[in-house]
């Protein structure tokens, strides 16, 4: 080898070196920075004409990366993001349960009414507790007014969530579109673009918490989003989501659906509906889970007037009227074992039985509040139970035919249907709960083992230079060596 091959093997020795000393600090300074890869200086050796080594080229820089755990980190992320969303509003709709010390759950409170109707009709003539069964079931019927106030509520919060989370997805796919022009352009030219592709992966992870996504890396280094459905979210440039918010949401209410590019991605006219993410979950909130509850509370409501409706006493066969309970429709009882949308929210007393409205106490026992054809005691008898003894028996033991399409036994008691529906929002909750911690652990463990394969260790890093800086002074020695034998060679010819 003579002495300019050495000479310039040695430099190229020590440049290396100097790109590998600011690459293990650049390593150091961003060990604590979140989505920060280590880096590693990519080297080659350089070959002369005549077939010998003559030095190291750096080819560039790398990163750490492992595509697999991080797909996996991003569906683990879109589904633990989707579950936490439906969990959250669970336990929003639990307000209507509530502590069961409490007793203010639905089927709670029809227990409290059959309470006090027991209660009157165990002394008939007495006005006081004549007026606490008017005041519970005035409870009653508030109490399901205040809970359809709470879902509507819900799905309101929801939809709001999910005008947020739009938002959200438009900024990212602009940082994402911004990030990838800079690793294209880098890709071609041959410049450092890691902290780009960084950043991208960043943000990415930040889009799979709002919708499941899956990637396509380009061989320009470009990437392509789609949906956990298939639909186009980012191909060049970022597509538009788009979502019109509801003004104000009453049962009945569908919520809007949401749009990539114009394609539906939620509601019935989805043909590829996202499945994952925190979108997923707000509608599914909105438009599924909270939509049920809500008829589940209005078939209560219904079961209520049907029970505690009065029929014709003269043989005429006039159609039943509402009693006790009516409702916006009223005095017509609802259609049986039809579902009538916000009829929790309308329910309301009869004024007839109610003395703040110019009712009279007497029609809880006597009937007559749909009329003089509906009075079962003609003759005001104090001692008269059958009326009351009727009611109990409705609430309590005869079956009725409820709507098929609320998700619980169309065929059972008005308490038991009340009972089967707090049963239904609790198991929610708790199958819903078990499921986000399932999934939290996932996405734990899914980015340490990533954090592990791509992260920064300190420990090897200081290793790491220490050998470099042993290498450094391998390369100075030699350039000294050179220099002396360059040195000795001009003494000689003097």
């Amino acid at each position: 080898m003579s002495l300019s091959v050495a000479l310039k093997a040695a430099q190229s020795a020590l440049s290396a070196r100097q790109i590998e000393t600011a690459t293990i600090s650049r390593n150091i300074a961003g060990a604590q920075q979140a989505g920060f890869t280590r880096k590693s200086v990519m080297l080659s050796t350089v070959i002369s004409q005549s077939g010998t080594g003559g030095g190291v080229r750096v080819d560039g820089i790398a990163r750490s990366t492992d595509s697999g755990l991080y797909k996996a980190l991003l569906g683990a992320t879109s589904l633990a993001n989707s579950q936490n969303e439906l969990a959250a509003g669970l336990d929003k709709l639990a307000g209507t349960t509530g502590d069961t010390a409490l007793q203010r759950s639905p089927a709670a409170q029809l227990g409290k009414l059959e309470t006090e109707i027991q209660k009157f009709a165990a002394e008939p003539g007495n006005s006081i507790l004549a007026q606490s069964m008017l005041t519970s079931a005035k409870d009653t019927a508030q109490l399901l007014n205040e809970y359809t106030s709470l879902v509507q509520g819900a799905r309101a919060d929801a939809d709001a969530d999910i005008g947020a989370s739009v938002s959200r997805i438009n900024e990212l796919l602009g940082q994402i579109e911004s990030l990838n022009t800079i690793i294209v352009k880098g890709y071609s030219s041959g410049a450092d673009i890691t902290d780009a592709m960084d950043s991208r992966d960043q943000a990415l992870l930040a889009l799979s918490e709002e919708v499941g996504i899956s990637t396509l890396t380009q061989p320009d280094g470009g990437v392509v989003i789609y949906t956990d459905s298939g639909v186009t979210l980012f191909e060049t440039s970022a597509r538009t989501v788009s979502f019109e918010p509801t003004i104000s949401f009453m049962a009945g209410t569908a919520g809007n659906a949401i749009f990539i590019d114009g394609v539906p991605v939620t509601g019935p006219s989805a043909i590829m509906p996202v499945s994952t993410g925190r979108l997923h979950g707000l509608t599914q909130l909105r438009d599924n889970v909270a939509v049920t509850y809500q008829n589940q509370l209005d078939e209560i409501a219904r079961g209520l007037i049907e029970a505690f409706a009065e029929s014709d006493q003269t043989g005429g066969g006039g159609p039943d009227q509402a009693g006790l309970f009516t409702w916006a429709g009223g005095p017509a009882v609802p259609a049986s074992g039809t579902l009538s949308a916000g009829l929790a929210g309308s329910i309301r007393i009869n004024a007839a039985a109610d003395p703040d409205q110019g009712g009279s106490l007497d029609l809880l026992r006597d009937g007559g509040m749909a009329g003089a054809n509906y009075v079962y005691n003609p003759s005001g008898f104090a001692g008269y139970t059958a009326r009351l003894d009727q009611m109990i028996t409705a609430m309590n033991d005869t079956s009725r035919v409820f709507d098929p399409g609320v998700g619980l036994d169309p065929t059972a008691s008005l308490k038991g249907f009340a009972s089967s529906s707090v049963g239904w929002l609790e198991a929610g909750r708790k199958s819903s709960a078990a499921t986000v911690e399932v999934q939290s652990v996932i996405v734990t463990r899914t980015a340490n083992a990533l954090s592990n394969t791509t992260g920064v260790n300190l420990d090897e890093e200081m290793t790491l230079l220490l050998d470099i800086e042993r290498a450094y002074g391998a390369a100075a020695k030699l350039v000294t060596a050179v220099d002396r034998m360059l040195q000795n060679l001009l003494d000689s010819v003097r």
